[in-house]
């Protein structure tokens, strides 16, 4: 038995209070669909900036009655700090999702990245802080990384970040540093590397990259490739992020205080990454018609991305159980039932 199975057969036997910040967004309506199907108590703050009131309805969806009946919402925003306050209230742990992503978004609004990314952090790691919480383990990102050139990433070797957004994420990490050292708060930030899978929107400027194509695939539109296709990064199926949470969330006090690699430890190009996609959508008796389309290479993004992910399995007992071509796979089903 994985440490994963072992840590969900406990939560089941003895349930805890969770909040999940960003609720109604990608990761976080995939972290509170599992956390209900193991019968624990979430209570979920989103304010529809990026999320979708969608993700929850499908959430409840998949849940029992009685599941679904230990989710309480709040609608709010973590730039208010009262709000923070309120959504800790009673909380064993918090998964903290919610954010501004998308490194365009930042160049192009770098202040309301940084009120949300930042601001809103300072107040979620305050009010937590503040209630005593068991733990609190918060997103971090890959772009940290920025231009270090080194491949695989190892989490202690960082270079100069790239983006706004990319500076914001590293504030995140010297705060929880700090409020460790300060107020013995000790946290777990999950760098996280290229995330994809259901409920991932496909639609908007800021669409991440998987969902982006396969809308464009289905539809018979071009893909548009920024660069040559042979950047590369290391893409993280959805589960694999949601065993990373529930890892961090349960580690040992001597696991905190640290960040931590989600990814799967491997290396895709774009152009590897559009045959992959095109076949699963053929998979599914879908004839794709599109063709790739090279454009100059987008400012702010790193060239090459691929992660060490020893230091998770060594102190989480981290096993991601998906590569990326199984991830599409399980994926696509959803995605052409969004589609249609």
């Amino acid at each position: 038995m994985t440490q994963y199975e072992k840590i969900q057969q406990q939560l089941v036997n003895e349930p805890k209070v969770w909040l999940v910040t960003g609720v109604a967004g990608f990761i976080g309506s995939n972290l509170l669909e599992k956390l209900l199907l193991l019968n624990q108590k979430v209570i979920g703050l989103d304010n529809f900036a990026t999320g979708h009131q969608h993700n929850i309805d499908e959430v409840q969806g998949l849940v029992s009655d009685t599941q679904w009946d230990r989710f309480t919402f709040i609608e709010g925003d973590i730039r208010d700090y009262k709000t923070c306050q309120l959504a800790v209230k009673g909380v064993d742990y918090v998964l903290h999702e919610a954010a501004l992503g998308s490194v365009p978004r930042s160049i192009n609004d770098p202040l309301t990245t940084d009120a949300v990314n930042i601001s809103g952090f300072l107040n979620m790691l305050t009010a937590a802080k503040e209630e005593k919480v068991k733990s609190f383990t918060y997103a971090a990102s890959s772009s940290t990384y920025g231009d270090h050139p080194a491949l695989p990433k190892v989490e202690e070797n960082i270079g100069n970040p790239l983006s706004p957004y990319a500076v914001t994420k590293y504030v995140n990490e010297l705060y929880a540093g700090v409020f460790a050292s300060t107020y013995n708060f000790k946290t777990i930030g999950l760098r996280y590397f290229n995330v994809f899978g259901k409920r991932q929107d496909p639609n908007g400027a800021y669409a991440a990259v998987i969902p982006k194509w396969t809308a464009a695939m289905i539809n018979g539109d071009d893909v548009v490739i920024n660069g040559d296709g042979e950047t590369s990064r290391d893409f993280c199926f959805i589960e694999n992020t949601v065993q990373m949470n529930i890892l961090a969330a349960t580690a040992p006090d001597e696991a905190k205080d640290q960040v931590y690699n989600v990814a799967v430890g491997d290396r895709t190009t774009l152009n590897e990454l559009y045959d992959a996609i095109k076949l699963a959508i053929n998979d599914c008796s879908i004839f794709v018609l599109s063709e790739k389309k090279y454009l100059d290479f987008r400012v702010g993004d790193v060239r090459h991305s691929q992660a060490d992910i020893s230091k998770a399995n060594e102190k989480l007992k981290y096993i991601p159980e998906f590569k990326i071509v199984d991830g599409i796979k399980k994926s696509m089903p959803w995605y052409i039932d969004f589609l249609k």
